[in-house]
């Protein structure tokens, strides 16, 4: 294999304690943040598509794209000079009850990659076979997650909201067996291997597991490199440091949440083990976006009844994880105080980032205690008329202020009924929100740009990616790469692209995969 001019630093191998036994046997694993694992090699590794924006950011040129060697090693089956494969180890509360050690139990880091730039990339295979984590599992994803994961991480950082990227989706000609709504009737699926990307894929379970077993060395340690790794900026030294990091990691989840409520993304999964101390979305399951708005919709089929992660709750939910980092956390410190002062960071941070969104979402000058209220009142009328919540916030962008009409909100409704029922209340609100917008003397043409960067066009619905997956399974690819090239641009309206800024079709109200998806992956 020629291997290319690579420089790989694995800092996190350095300076944190790993597991002196390696391999992918189960075991508890204590005193050490990392395994040494090898990922399992699989029978045909295939590219079937790559983010060129990141193969470009890594300096990977075609001629590394295009070797053959290329799907092996983002397979799992070989590796380039400087990789060092390991699996993490960290706990978290799942569903809000502590779940002991949890670990990467089918995702396999391969390396720390700095870039010509200075850039330091973690690359990860996710579905890379078994690992001391696994819990009994195979360590292996299914295409149909694979690709969900694959889309939404680059298509989430082209909305502007903080996230993990990709950068390959790799076929490995072989079936892994899911029971995908855990109801008794597994399924051979295809398989696959996408290599996820973060500079840091810390979470705050990295920190709990070791609070809540009284390793405060392994504590300290984790801090220290966190905040020497990937938080450079961060000067001085003790608990003032200390608290400036945990202060920093709260603004970061609140900037991060409020651009999902932003563009209406549901995470679906926000278990400790699932956030990044970074701020970054993390582990992209059973995600979905509000189609009719609800904020008590989740796509989470395993969330169904408690609704524990439904769009609306995520605010406090992300703020109820940070005081269980808190918590992990608060042995290094003689006072709580600075934790608390974090903890009222985020709430700072996120009604700030959200009243800049209602002036962004709604064309303002400003936002105003009346401009919240407003808001609140138009996602009432949402809910009760049940309109497309992308297609609603859009649609204001063109709304003439000088006078308003409902027409502008027709392909929003999903139902004819619900719009009779709302229409008065509608057309009263539509009149004072243009009294509003005239009252800032904006220009015209520039407010609706400037509304039209603020309100996609284009997201991932899950009835798109159920499509361009289906396809997928049978071996056209061409969806997927349709989806890859629109998603790169979310807020411009494109030639030809006008079924994928659509209400969700009846056909996908109960399809499995649209309206109903699973952790199983």
């Amino acid at each position: 294999m020629t291997t290319p001019t690579l420089q790989f630093d694995n800092r996190l191998l350095r300076d944190l304690p790993g597991d002196p036994v390696e391999g992918p046997a189960l075991r508890e694993v204590r005193g050490a943040a990392w395994s040494s694992v090898m990922p399992t090699p699989v029978a045909a590794p295939q590219l079937l598509a790559y983010s060129a924006e990141m193969a470009e950011r890594l300096g990977f040129g075609a001629d590394l794209l295009e070797s053959p060697d290329f799907p092996r090693v983002f397979g799992g089956n070989a590796l380039y000079a400087g990789m060092q494969p390991w699996a993490a180890n960290y706990g978290g509360h799942q569903f809000g009850h502590w779940a002991g050690q949890l670990g990467d139990g089918r995702a396999i880091s391969l390396g720390e990659l700095v870039t010509a730039q200075g850039e330091r990339w973690e690359l990860q295979l996710k579905g890379a076979g078994r690992t001391p984590y696994s819990r009994g599992a195979d360590g292996r994803a299914v295409l149909r997650s694979s690709i969900r994961e694959f889309l939404c991480s680059e298509a989430m950082h082209h909305l502007g909201v903080p996230t993990t990227r990709a950068l390959s989706l790799v076929g490995t000609g072989e079936a892994v067996v899911r029971d995908m709504f855990y109801d008794g009737h597994p399924q051979a699926e295809p398989g696959a291997v996408v290599c996820r990307m973060a500079p840091s894929f810390l979470r705050f379970g990295s920190f709990e597991l070791p609070a809540s077993r009284g390793d405060l060395v392994l504590l300290r340690q984790l801090v220290d490199t966190c905040i020497a790794r990937d938080f450079p900026g961060l000067e001085g030294a003790g608990q003032d440091r200390d608290a400036r990091w945990f202060a920093q990691v709260c603004e970061r989840t609140a900037e991060m949440v409020a651009h999902w409520m932003r563009v209406g993304f549901v995470h679906g999964v926000m278990n400790t083990d699932n956030m990044s101390v970074l701020g970054l979305t993390i582990d992209y399951g059973p995600y979905g976006w509000v189609e009719d708005y609800d904020p008590d919709w989740t796509p989470n089929t395993t969330d169904a009844q408690g609704r524990r992660y439904r769009f609306g709750t995520q605010p406090q939910v992300a703020y109820w994880n940070l005081t269980r980092l808190a918590q992990a956390v608060a042995p290094l410190f003689d006072d709580v105080a600075p934790l608390h002062e974090g903890l009222a960071a985020f709430q700072a941070t996120y009604a700030r980032c959200e009243r800049n969104d209602v002036a962004a979402k709604f064309g303002l000058a400003a936002c105003t205690d009346d401009d919240m209220v407003r808001m609140s009142e138009w996602r009432q009328l949402l809910q009760d008329g049940q309109m497309d919540m992308t297609l609603a916030f859009r649609a204001l962008s063109a709304l003439d202020p000088a006078a308003p009409s409902v027409v502008v909100l027709e392909e929003a409704f999903y139902s004819a009924e619900r719009r009779e029922a709302v229409l008065p209340a509608l057309q009263d609100w539509l009149q004072r929100y243009a009294e509003r917008v005239r009252a800032d003397h904006l220009d015209p043409a520039a407010r609706r740009a400037a509304m039209e960067r603020a309100n996609p066009l284009y997201v991932l619905r899950n009835w798109l990616a159920q499509g361009v997956i289906e396809r997928a399974e049978q071996g056209d690819l061409e969806g997927v790469h349709a989806l890859q090239v629109l998603l790169r641009r979310p807020y411009d309206a494109q030639p030809g692209a006008e079924r994928y800024a659509a209400k969700r079709p009846d056909w996908a109200l109960n399809k499995a995969g649209c309206s109903m998806l699973s952790c199983s992956s």
